[in-house]
């Protein structure tokens, strides 16, 4: 596996825990959905880095 392959990879991943954050603050905690949502937000902005990353590093 090269290192695109390994930021593909982390890209989905960290992605899958995003939206499981958001849904997680939207259906069951939802006392917490700001906080959850806005962590589950910031996992998207990282997997959109983690794909922006794939073939320049």
């Amino acid at each position: 596996m090269n290192k695109n392959g390994i930021f593909a990879w982390a890209s989905f991943f960290t992605l899958l825990i995003g939206i499981a954050l958001v849904l997680l603050g939207v259906l069951k905690y939802r006392d917490y959905a700001i906080g959850f949502s806005t962590v589950g937000i910031g996992f998207f902005v990282m997997s959109w880095a983690f794909n922006a990353l794939k073939g320049r590093v």
